[in-house]
């Protein structure tokens, strides 16, 4: 053999054997607890449900590779095992324990020697630092008119807010409702003569499902947020009594049990996402106590102690994320008469003191954000009101729009739609 050869090293025999550009991928993504690996073979490992165990080959030349990738971003979950199967990793025998825990991570190994056995060549952990597109559509739904209703309003990427369409599932108000998925939402709980459970997703056209039998503890006058950039958790409400137990949603609308809460359980308080993976609540009412006080969530949906609050304390207040960065704003509510000052949140979580609001004071209602970068608040309880208010992508609060569709209070609003 003569010439130059390049992309392939050789093993000890002199056949060629090939890098990474040249490996065989598998075609399955291998989610079982083992894996037989072969050399000159690349593998997809997808840990979601249980961690991996690979047995590297029993015997090895020189040059022999093999690649394992994390398909699922979830080895910081259920980890990756190496077994290497009687010979040697990076020198040790394989009576210790190699894993891989970080997600993100791959994982390229190349045969050396009896000495040293298998020797990672690469050892890394690709960040996760795209953004999900936002959202540009919204929903209003659900309320109290004197009796409680199942209407919706859809709004669209300009924030314009459409007819009543009428409602699917049970009418109910003192609910909650946020964006999951990325491009769906959905409402939970609320009271219809007793407080309920139960859920109804809305898909990414803003075509809302049939009831969902609930998970976890009736209540009303809860709040829930999107945290986590997909997934969306409920907090708070009256249960009859006061509650700060949470609810976990997974990115595909399912929910889970009760977590135990943290903070001050008090109802009538406001919920949002804020910068690009976490929550805020804030704000809201327990028996003879009106809150200003706030409870920051983690991106993996950990609820923290309270926060002193800024700014008048209230309840029946709305709140919506904003702007490029992910700021967010509380705004209206109720404390001795309705109020329609705001305060703005910072991407990192911190409220800002009172701004004077605009627009008719009010409380019960509902915001969410829309267009990619804006927020509405809707509809309201001072009377019953249809109006709306926009929010520039810079946190400034606009003067009065004529409301379309049923006045109403008590209702919740989320995001949807990736689509303008």
């Amino acid at each position: 053999m003569s010439g130059q050869i390049t992309s392939n090293v050789f093993r000890a025999s002199g056949v060629i054997a090939p890098t990474v550009a040249g490996l065989n991928w598998s075609s399955a993504v291998i989610t079982g607890s083992t894996l037989s690996a072969e050399a000159a073979n690349g593998y997809y490992i997808n840990t979601t449900s249980n961690a991996c165990t690979v047995t590297l080959p029993s015997s090895a030349e020189i040059g022999d590779q093999i690649v394992l990738v994390d398909y699922a971003r979830t080895w910081s979950t259920n980890n990756l095992i190496i077994d290497s199967n009687g010979l040697n990793f990076q020198g040790d025998p394989d009576t210790y324990t190699v894993d891989y825990s970080t997600a993100g991570q791959s994982l390229s190994i190349v045969y050396s020697d009896a000495t040293k056995g298998w020797i990672p060549v690469s050892d890394d952990a690709v960040a996760f630092d795209h953004t999900p597109p936002p959202t540009q559509k919204a929903i209003f739904g659900y309320g109290y008119t004197g009796s409680a209703v199942s209407i919706t309003n859809l709004v669209n990427s300009s924030g314009v807010v459409a007819a009543d369409t009428t409602g699917v599932g049970t009418a109910r108000s003192g609910l909650a409702a946020s964006g999951y998925g990325g491009d769906k939402a959905i409402f939970g709980y609320g009271y219809s003569g007793s407080e309920v459970s139960m859920t109804n997703l809305v898909n990414n056209s803003g075509v809302v499902s049939a009831d969902v039998t609930g998970v976890g503890t009736a209540r009303n006058a809860l709040a829930a947020a999107s945290y986590g950039t997909d997934k969306v958790i409920f907090g708070y409400g009256i249960t009859p009594s006061q509650s700060s137990l949470t609810n976990l949603v997974s990115n595909s609308g399912v929910v889970s049990a009760d977590v135990t809460g943290v903070g001050t359980a008090r109802n009538y308080l406001a919920a949002t996402g804020y910068g690009t993976d976490k929550a805020i609540f804030g704000y809201g009412s327990s028996p003879g106590v009106i809150h200003s006080r706030t409870n920051l969530v983690s991106n993996s949906g950990v609820v923290a102690s309270d926060t002193t609050g800024v700014g008048t304390a209230r309840y029946g207040v709305g709140a919506a994320r904003y702007g490029s960065t992910g700021q967010a704003i509380f705004a209206y509510g109720y404390n001795a008469g309705q109020l329609s000052m705001s305060n703005l949140v910072s991407n990192t979580g911190v409220v800002a003191t009172d701004v004077s609001g605009v627009g008719t004071a009010r409380y019960m209602v509902a915001a969410t954000s829309y267009g990619g970068d804006k927020a509405i608040f809707g509809y309201g309880a001072d009377g019953y009101l249809s109006m709306s208010n926009l929010v520039s992508n810079t946190g400034v609060v606009a003067t009065d729009v004529t409301g379309v569709g049923t006045a109403r209070g008590y209702l919740a609003a989320a995001g949807y739609s990736t689509s303008a």
